[in-house]
């Protein structure tokens, strides 16, 4: 039977509170201190976004990781913050959510030292609207929901961008903000946490949803989106990703193995027809 653990924000937060106090109290403590050897005999706990990450994770796990001998334990999580701060705590091993510019920025914010390890998966990022069936139907006047996060929000104006909604500041990159619209082409904006912006798909007339919080809404990127990220070069790969320190665990490396795989590779292709592409190949630096 499956035993994934699916944490609701509160709980993980609450469970990575009293981590953080243990640890505070055991300072000494190499293991706690992330100095000492993991121990390969204990499961590897990976935390993930439910879709695709988990699925994936999940397929793994059911399908994969028993002949390889790897014991696998998947918690999910439903925000792009406690899955990084539960790896920078211990209270997971590793995670698997996110891409690299949200990490460096995450890193840089919070003084976390979480590194990637490999690409697995791209999620293009989309425009979506119940109101409007093309995007040259947007009018001034309508609002446009957009991810908060700062790299999540700058991928998003360049998607808008890149397809003549908006014009943004020469030289503007994945950080652009909205301070650096330039022609807003009379539309307003509302900045919303990424998890939240598909459930406000009905109150504005259209928005730009993550690819995992897309699927996990019922939507089809690869249908649905009146305009959706080209993969070619796409800088957004996620990947799995560990305190640094812990690259070399043999766990790490074996997940790692079974994640880059032509099974998962088939599984991808099967079960998400085109919203969710396979990203093996380049390594994530």
């Amino acid at each position: 039977m499956r035993k994934n653990t699916k944490l609701t924000a509160a709980a993980a937060a609450t469970a990575a509170l009293a981590l953080g106090l243990t640890a505070c109290g055991t300072s000494s403590d190499p293991v706690a201190k992330g100095e000492g050897k993991a121990d390969a005999s204990k499961p590897l706990v990976v935390a993930a976004s439910p879709t695709p990450h988990a699925d994936i994770l999940n397929f793994v796990k059911d399908k994969l990781a028993d002949k390889a001998g790897l014991k696998l334990e998947v918690r999910e999580f439903t925000d792009y913050v406690l899955p990084n701060t539960a790896t920078e705590s211990g209270q997971v091993d590793a995670n698997y959510f996110q891409h690299k510019p949200y990490l460096d920025d995450f890193n840089k914010k919070n003084n976390t030292h979480i590194v990637p390890v490999a690409n697995v998966h791209l999620e293009p990022l989309g425009l979506y609207s119940k109101k409007v069936k093309d995007i040259k139907d947007l009018k001034p006047g309508q609002t446009v929901a957009v991810p908060n996060d700062t790299t999540n929000e700058g991928r998003a104006l360049q998607l808008l961008a890149a397809n003549g909604v908006i014009t943004l500041k020469d030289g503007v990159g994945t950080d652009a903000k909205l301070s650096d619209i330039t022609d807003k082409k009379g539309l307003e904006f509302k900045e919303l946490e990424a998890a939240t912006v598909p459930r406000a798909l009905n109150d504005v007339d259209a928005a730009v949803i993550n690819g995992n919080y897309a699927i996990e809404a019922k939507l089809k990127p690869a249908t649905d989106a009146l305009v959706l990220e080209k993969a070619e070069g796409n800088p957004y790969a996620n990947f799995l990703a560990v305190k640094e320190g812990s690259e070399k665990d043999p766990r790490v490396t074996k997940l790692v193995e079974l994640l880059n795989s032509p099974e998962v590779k088939k599984y991808i292709e099967d079960t998400y027809t085109g919203s969710v592409v396979a990203a093996f190949g380049a390594p994530a630096k």
